[in-house]
C-alpha cells in the first residue's frame, strides 16, 4: 500500500511516501505554506491508497480516525490545547481532503497511545467538577514516537515487548519522557498542552502555578504575555539568549558562555530527575532510549544522563562517550550527514545492567502502519 505521511511540526512540515512499510520519499517545507505545499506533494508522488496526517492533540480519542467534515470540526477545538501544532495538522488536513480526489485522509493522534495511562497517572488533583466538566486530565504527547520506539526497542534487543520496561526519551525541539511498560504507555512527563514536562527549545516545561499566577497578579503582566513566554521564549531560548537550538546552546557552551552553561545544566538536570520518576512509574528499568533530534545527534547529552543515572544501572560504551556530538539537525527524523555512527544502535556499556540505545525518530512509519490498518480494515 501507498500511503502519504504528513506531520506538520510548529514551523516546518515533514512529508514522506511510504510504500508497503518503507519510506521511498521525503521532503520538509515550511510549515507557513502546509496547505499549499501538500498538494503540490500529491500530484509528484501519487497516486497513494491513503493519507496519513500526524495531529498533537486529539483530545479524547483513543484511535485513528478517517476525517469528515464532523471531525474536522470537533478538532477544531482542540487547538487552544496545542496552539503550536495542531492548526497547521488541520489546515494540512483540509487541504489535502479537496486534492485527494476521494482517498481517505486519516488522522492520528500523538495523545492515543497515552491512554492507557492508569487514571492515578493522568488524573490532576483539582476540583472533581471542573475534571468532570472540561475533560481536564494529562494526556500526554509524542505518543506516536513513543509507540514507535519501545517495539524497535524490543526488537534490537531481541526480547518480547511485553517482557519489558522502557523509558523513552524523545529530545527535540518540543521533548518528553515516556513510561513504557509490556508495550503500554504508563506514564509520559506532558500534560493537558505540550508546554508541561521537561526543558525544551523555547517552551519552559513545568513550572509552579503559583509563579503563573503572581507574574499575573503581582508583576502586572498580561495574560498573552504569559502564555508568550512560556510557550515561545522560555526553554532554553529563554535561559540562554539564542534560538533554542542544542547546536547553538553548545556552540555558546564552548565559548565559554556561562548562561549557556546554566541552561545545559538545568536540561540534563530535569531529564535526570524526570527519568527517575519514569523509572518509578514503570516498577524499574530494562531499556532506556534516546530519540528524537537531541536524543539522536547529541553524545554530550546521553553521556551526562548516564553519568547521573549510574547507580541505576545505566553505563554507555566509551565511542558514544568522546565529547563530540554527531553532525546533523536536531529536529527528529533528520539526516545525519557525515556521521559514522548513523541509525539505530545499542550504545550500552558491555557490562550495563541497563541497554542504552539510540534509535531514529519515525513517527512516518507509525502512521503509515495505522494509516494502512484502518483503511485495510474498512
Amino acid at each position: 500500500m501507498r500511503v502519504l505521511v504528513v506531520n506538520p511540526g510548529s514551523s516546518t512540515l515533514k512529508a514522506a511516501l511510504v510504500v508497503d512499510g518503507s519510506a521511498t520519499e521525503s521532503e520538509t517545507v515550511d510549515a507557513a505554506d502546509a496547505a499549499g505545499e501538500v498538494g503540490g506533494l500529491l500530484r509528484r508522488w501519487g497516486p497513494v491508497d491513503a493519507i496519513g496526517v500526524r495531529v498533537v492533540h486529539g483530545g479524547s480519542r483513543t484511535d485513528p480516525v478517517v476525517l469528515d467534515d464532523d471531525v474536522l470540526a470537533e478538532l477544531d477545538a482542540t487547538v487552544a490545547l496545542a496552539p503550536l501544532h495542531n492548526p497547521p495538522a488541520l489546515a494540512a488536513a483540509r487541504a489535502l481532503r479537496e486534492a485527494a480526489d476521494g482517498v481517505p485522509v486519516v488522522a492520528c493522534f500523538d495523545t492515543a497511545f497515552h491512554q492507557t495511562m492508569p487514571p492515578a497517572a493522568y488524573t490532576y488533583a483539582l476540583p472533581r467538577e471542573w475534571n468532570r466538566r472540561w475533560g481536564l486530565r494529562r494526556y500526554g504527547f509524542h505518543g506516536l514516537s513513543h509507540q514507535y520506539a519501545a517495539g524497535r526497542a524490543a526488537a534490537l534487543v531481541g526480547r518480547p515487548l511485553e517482557e519489558l520496561r522502557t523509558v523513552v526519551c524523545h529530545l527535540g525541539g518540543g521533548a518528553s519522557l515516556c513510561a513504557v511498560v509490556g508495550g503500554r504507555s504508563v506514564d509520559t512527563t506532558m500534560g493537558f498542552t505540550p508546554l508541561a514536562g521537561l526543558v525544551m527549545q523555547v517552551r519552559s516545561g513545568s513550572v509552579d502555578p503559583g509563579l503563573v499566577l503572581w507574574l499575573q497578579q503581582q508583576a502586572g503582566i498580561g495574560l498573552d504575555e504569559v502564555s508568550d513566554g512560556l510557550e515561545r521564549h522560555g526553554g532554553l531560548a529563554g535561559l540562554t539568549g539564542t534560538s533554542g537550538d542544542m547546536r547553538e546552546v553548545m556552540a555558546a557552551c564552548d565559548a565559554g558562555d556561562r548562561d549557556a552553561r546554566l541552561g545545559v545544566d538545568v536540561y540534563v538536570h530535569r531529564l535526570v530527575r524526570e527519568i527517575g520518576a519514569m523509572v518509578a512509574s514503570a516498577g524499574g528499568l530494562d531499556v532506556l532510549v534516546f530519540t528524537g533530534g537531541v536524543g539522536e545527534h547529541r553524545s554530550s547529552i546521553r553521556q551526562a544522563v548516564a553519568q547521573s543515572l549510574g547507580w541505576l544501572g545505566v553505563a554507555l560504551d566509551e565511542s558514544d562517550g568522546s565529547g563530540s556530538d554527531e553532525s546533523g539537525s536536531d529536529q527528529p527524523g533528520s539526516d545525519q550527514p557525515g556521521s559514522d555512527q548513523s541509525g539505530d544502535r545499542d550504545i550500552s556499556a558491555p557490562d550495563a545492567r541497563v541497554r542504552t540505545l539510540v534509535i531514529e525518530a519515525r513517527e512516518d512509519l507509525q502512521i503509515a502502519a495505522a494509516a494502512e490498518q484502518l483503511v485495510g480494515g474498512r
